[in-house]
């Protein structure tokens, strides 16, 4: 899957918790990409985001950065 259509679904898992405070938000996106993401698409986003992360919104960068800081 191209790096584009990632950063296009996880802003789109970002905008339907964009109601929530940021902390929570940002923890339930992760929480998201965590249990419905393929180990592959992780990891490509992960990668995207080492590469600069262009295009993911701010609130979302923070929780695909959780996301790696759980893997760890």
């Amino acid at each position: 899957m191209s790096p584009d259509k990632l950063v296009y679904m996880a802003n789109q898992i970002g905008k339907f918790f964009a109601h929530q405070p940021e902390e929570k938000a940002v923890d339930a996106v992760a929480d998201h990409i965590r249990k419905f993401w393929d180990p592959r698409m992780r990891k490509a986003i992960l990668a995207h985001v080492d590469a600069g992360g262009a295009g993911l919104d701010p609130r979302t960068l923070k929780a695909v950065e959780a996301v790696r800081a759980s893997v760890a």
